[in-house]
């Protein structure tokens, strides 16, 4: 039976089982195993698939062109913690890993997404205007899994994109605050790392 075929079933099951309790994904799953057209085979989700064995796991340091003090540290952290918590494959140094995840952000930048309206007196008179309230983080980022003996590319991707909004702090007043900004920004470059980092996972968890 073809991968296609096979991945769809594998889809399918865990979406399934998403959305019933654990009665009924039971016999979701044995009836989709016992169906003869479906050609898939339980096999465990935290480790790869279809026969591709990856014995330890290095994930560099990922550049960026972030002018961020740590931002490339904190990223790569990230996406580590994120990896290792939905695997069971041991990390190792990039000399003595079975594999090498190689990541480089190409592309980091904001969009506004919403505005609130701000009025203003001066001398008697009041002033309208609009403020942004809150903003998309945006990164653009390449990713490859490399056999570290052979150099075989076991999967690549460019332009792998996320994106995530975040509030643009302000105190009591009203009055932008520099440092919830920062905060809130932070956490949306924490929720990125996390969505690559799945992606990742799935990407090597699925190879057939």
């Amino acid at each position: 039976m073809n991968a296609y075929i096979k991945i769809r079933c594998h889809r399918f099951i865990k979406i399934m089982c998403g959305q019933n309790g654990k009665f009924k994904c039971l016999s979701i799953l044995l009836l989709v195993l016992s169906t003869s057209g479906c050609g898939y085979h339980l096999q465990a989700t935290d480790r790869p698939m279809g026969g591709l064995q990856i014995d330890s796991l290095s994930i560099p340091l990922m550049a960026s062109p972030s002018s961020s003090l740590g931002f490339e540290g904190y990223f790569t952290k990230v996406i580590r913690r994120e990896f290792l918590s939905q695997s069971k494959i041991p990390f190792a140094s990039k000399d003595k890993a079975a594999a090498v995840l190689i990541g480089h952000v190409r592309e980091i930048r904001t969009e506004p997404v919403g505005y609130r309206s701000t009025s203003k007196t001066v001398n008697g008179r009041t002033y309208n205007y609009e403020t942004t309230s809150s903003r998309w983080l945006i990164m653009r980022l390449d990713a490859k899994l490399l056999d570290r003996k052979t150099g075989k590319i076991i999967w690549a991707e460019k332009s792998m994109e996320e994106r995530v909004t975040y509030n643009l702090g302000t105190d009591s007043t009203g009055t932008p605050d520099p440092l919830k900004t920062r905060y809130n920004q932070k956490k949306a470059t924490e929720k990125i790392a996390q969505l690559f980092a799945q992606r990742f996972y799935l990407k090597t968890m699925e190879r057939f």
